[in-house]
């Protein structure tokens, strides 16, 4: 598996964010191509603004493909104008993990 984590700070306006978030989400899972092989969680820190995104998605081709749809390409640009400049992306590789 192949995936990302995505950190940053927010403290704007909260439907603002709530909105853009299942947007995204909700064009995966109606995206017939990436859904069930792309998943990705959103959380919010229980203290502080911190907002933690997770990204999994199966081969390469898989995020490609996501990544040339309008939809991310307009929740790409809204995280990074919400997040400041405090947006920090981590590609990540998965290395081991509980049964």
């Amino acid at each position: 598996m192949h995936g990302i984590t995505i950190t940053y700070e927010f403290d704007g306006d909260e439907a603002e964010w709530e909105s853009a978030v299942q947007d995204f989400i909700n064009a995966i899972n109606n995206d017939s191509e990436i859904a069930g092989k792309f998943t990705y969680q959103v959380h919010k820190a229980k203290e502080g603004n911190r907002r933690i995104h997770w990204g999994q998605w199966d081969v390469p081709e898989t995020v490609q493909k996501m990544q040339a749809n309008d939809y991310f390409k307009i929740f790409a640009t809204k995280l990074k104008e919400m997040a400041g400049g405090t947006l920090v992306a981590t590609p990540v590789s998965n290395f081991m993990k509980t049964n």
